[in-house]
């Protein structure tokens, strides 16, 4: 791990060496915000309450698994010059820590965006010992992204206080709509006797607690894992005693599983949204009501 550190920072290096000699003025786009988030729910999170203020950058591409994410030098060199870095935190991006201590850059303002959240533990011993004791996956709650937004305005109001109006503005217009939509899907869960869905991999915890609802998974809570046989054989009991018509797969994940189950128990597969990624040129607040609607009709059945 040291070695690999080492190696990044000698290309940072080369990397900065090589983009102050192509310097050459300063443009318009200079003057926005520099910032640089972690994976992109977190990306449109910043755009939204930044506006034209900001030019933000996700560190991990499209289409990457953030767990096993590792950061090139060029990311490093564009945190070296950046105002602000936004990370989800509780062990999602592992390698936040070190990255920012190579980025070396004492004004870079560091946000935790899930600070504040009370977490959800995991619940099995080897999840614990793999993949930290908390579940991450905190951006897939309305309540909880509604923090997120409110410490990215914070971020941004510090990095840029002149601005602080406009930032606030952007953020409570936008909590709003997270408001509605969580008022709206209050109301249609309440309706439903059903409360229990299953999904891919255990990524629905903080969305669940938010409106009295259970997942269970096919895979583990990071989708990495596939299920014993045993395991297998009691969500298919499960889906038979509980009328599960729908088995939920996510776009970063194998759906092959997900297929096995449905097909076992007579259920349909449906794409749910996990917004580590841009899906299907859809907003998040487009993604999370799809989520929310399909996860609805399916108890509702």
């Amino acid at each position: 791990m040291q070695k690999k550190w080492i190696a990044l920072l000698l290309c940072l290096a080369a990397v900065l060496s090589l983009t102050a000699c192509g310097a050459s003025g300063k443009t318009s786009e200079d003057e926005k915000l520099k910032v640089y988030v972690s994976f992109n729910a977190l990306k449109e999170f910043a755009q939204t309450v930044g506006g034209d203020k900001v030019e933000v950058t996700a560190v991990i591409p499209d289409g990457t698994e953030p767990h096993d994410f590792e950061p090139k030098a060029q990311d490093l060199a564009g945190m070296s010059t950046a105002q602000v870095f936004v990370y989800n935190g509780l062990d999602m991006e592992a390698w936040a820590e070190d990255a920012v201590a190579a980025a070396d850059n004492k004004d870079l303002i560091v946000v935790e965006a899930s600070d504040g959240v009370t977490p959800i533990s995991n619940a099995e011993e080897d999840e614990i010992q793999e993949h930290g004791q908390y579940d991450p996956h905190v951006w897939l709650s309305l309540k909880g992204a509604e923090t997120e937004v409110t410490n990215i305005k914070d971020a941004l109001v510090r990095a840029d206080p002149d601005n602080k109006e406009y930032y606030e503005t952007n953020c409570s217009e936008y909590i709003a709509k997270l408001e509605a939509l969580y008022t709206r899907y209050s109301e249609k869960f309440g309706s439903t006797e059903k409360k229990s869905f299953v999904t891919g991999h255990a990524a629905f915890a903080y969305l669940c607690r938010d409106f009295g609802l259970e997942q269970n998974s096919v895979e583990d809570v990071f989708a990495e894992g596939e299920p014993s046989a045993k395991q297998l054989t009691e969500l298919v009991d499960y889906c038979r005693e509980n009328g599960v018509t729908t088995i939920f797969a996510e776009e970063m994940a194998s759906p092959d599983i997900s297929e096995t189950l449905a097909r076992e128990v007579g259920a349909s597969v449906e794409t749910i949204y996990t917004m580590e990624s841009a899906e299907d040129d859809k907003s998040y607040l487009e993604r999370m009501e799809d989520n929310l609607e399909k996860i609805y009709l399916s108890l509702a059945a």
